[in-house]
């Protein structure tokens, strides 16, 4: 007589998952470049197409938005409707608006695209790392994907902008839309054949207030706190009302999910530890890490001087970094427990801000202490972002892995986008406060505000006072940046605590239902 109480080992991925695993790859690395190859195109499209400064900011940071917005929904949409069906139209819709993109004839044409490029992006994230959950039954195959998942998906943000400039040298401003097409011709072809379908057979119908309200929740919290990172700071009163909206909204989400019996986020996720332990610490520590890279990638053109092109290739050693710690995240889980190696991968992120910390204003010492830093950095959070969304997905059933794979990306975009608002605001605070009366009257406004201004003040002066006042500005944001560094030395050791007491036992994992083609 068998012993009912145990458990039967789960099913091993064979060849057929792992290449479907590559044909996911795909989608990941797309959205993810797809975020920063429009940087160094900006000046060219907008030199083509003559938009304005409002028209910019809307071309740069719609695509963020629309992601964001839609990750909850589009998670638990394709549990609704499948997975892999999602992943389709998801991707048929990214290849079709990146032509479109790549030939907008007005800024307001290209806005759109993007808008709906953001859309399709966000049925391609949940999408792939849920099915992820459905082919890797057994949990060490299931990190090692994740891992290999979440390196594409920092590697592809750290090319983008060396893609975009390589491909700015030779063609127009429109070549870097089209790489989307290929790929997405491709996932068309082998998915298909390759990647099961699975859909939750008990969800019930999509409550479109819940749609709503997460839109109208997301897209103003998102949209408030982008302009608090760009703005002067003189007018915040838009910003800020888009913030109370947002919460306002928030709150009304929060009530209706709660009374729902199939709400569109399922909040009783946040019942395991490990879930809602690791989503504050992605959130808060991804919000730490994009607030200091911001304040790197403007330390290496406006107080170090580089060309966009060449910080961007200094600037890509932190998301290689980040790849190259999820990938070696596998291999530490068979020395040590994961919250053991995501709170030691947390300690190593601390030391890299404290390089950062100690960057001056000079040329060789402090170009190779911010890199550094940043790099150690990103090394460290590897762990964080390849076996935290491991424990976030393995630590509900299946049926919900949409869910909470849309909850994971969104903790990690918003926190990308706090942190830019926060760091920035810090580091401008900090500027401000150092030149604040060490500037002659007349200068102090628009030099006193910002580096950028400083540098355009300091091109209309003779060469002696100019000089004088970069150095001075240069120095007023360097320090600025070492105080956001001193920030993420105290950030990134409170997580580490906090991982290193509540994560000492993995969550049980869930053994996937096996897939439905």
């Amino acid at each position: 007589m068998h012993d009912e109480t145990t458990k039967e080992a789960p099913p091993r991925a064979g060849r057929r998952e792992w290449i479907g695993l590559a044909v996911l790859a795909l989608p990941t690395l797309l959205v993810a470049l797809d975020i920063g190859v429009l940087f160094l195109a900006v000046p060219h499209l907008s030199a083509d197409l003559g938009t304005s400064s409002v028209e910019q900011l809307w071309i740069a940071d719609v695509y963020g938005f629309f992601l964001a917005g839609f990750l909850i929904t589009m998670g638990t949409l394709g549990d609704r409707v499948g997975r892999r069906r999602l992943l389709l139209v998801g991707g048929a819709a990214f290849g079709l608006a990146s032509v479109l993109a790549a030939y907008s004839g007005s800024p307001g044409m290209l806005i759109v695209a993007r808008a709906v490029l953001g859309v399709a992006g966000a049925t391609l994230m949940p999408s792939t790392l849920a099915l992820i959950s459905n082919m890797f039954a057994d949990a060490r195959q299931r990190g090692l994907a994740i891992s290999l998942w979440a390196a594409c998906q920092f590697g592809g943000a750290a090319l983008g902008p060396v893609v975009g400039g390589i491909l700015l040298e030779r063609f127009w401003w429109g070549s870097v839309f089209l790489l989307g097409v290929p790929v997405m011709a491709l996932l068309l072809v082998l998915a298909p054949p390759l990647l099961p379908e699975y859909r939750n057979p008990q969800a019930g119908r999509l409550d479109l207030v819940s749609v709503a309200l997460s839109l109208a929740t997301v897209l103003p919290l998102v949209y408030g706190v982008k302009e608090l990172a760009v703005g002067d700071g003189t007018a915040p009163a838009v910003p800020l009302a888009a913030l109370a909206v947002g919460l306002l909204l928030g709150f009304l989400f929060v009530r209706r999910q709660l009374r729902l019996e199939h709400p569109l986020l399922d909040l009783r996720l946040f019942a395991e530890r490990s879930f809602g332990v690791v989503l504050v610490t992605m959130l808060l520590g991804g919000a730490t890490i994009a607030g200091t890279g911001l304040l790197v990638s403007q330390y290496l053109q406006s107080v170090l001087g580089l060309s966009p092109a060449m910080a961007a290739l200094w600037y890509a050693p932190m998301g290689l970094a980040l790849a190259v710690g999820a990938m070696l995240s596998p291999a530490l889980v068979r020395w040590m427990r994961p919250g053991t190696a995501i709170a030691g991968g947390l300690a190593l992120s601390a030391v890299g801000f404290a390089l950062v910390a100690l960057t001056d204003a000079g040329g060789a010492g402090g170009l190779a202490l911010a890199v550094l830093g940043i790099a150690v950095l990103a090394l460290g959070d590897g762990p964080l972002v390849s076996l935290g969304t491991g424990l976030v997905v393995g630590s509900v059933p299946p049926e919900r892995a949409g869910s909470a794979a849309s909850i994971s990306e969104t903790s990690l975009h918003f926190g990308g986008t706090l942190g830019m608002a926060l760091m920035g605001t810090i580091g401008a605070a900090v500027y401000r406060s150092h030149l604040a009366g060490a500037l002659p009257p007349g200068l102090d406004k628009q030099a006193g505000e910002t580096l950028a201004g400083a540098v355009s003040v300091a091109s209309e002066l003779p060469a002696e006072p100019a000089a004088r006042l970069l150095t001075v500005a240069r120095e007023a944001f360097t320090s600025g940046l070492n105080t956001v560094g001193v920030i993420g030395v105290v950030v990134f050791v409170g997580l580490a605590a906090l991982t290193a007491a509540t994560l000492r036992r993995p969550a049980p994992a869930k053994t996937p239902v096996p897939a439905k083609n």
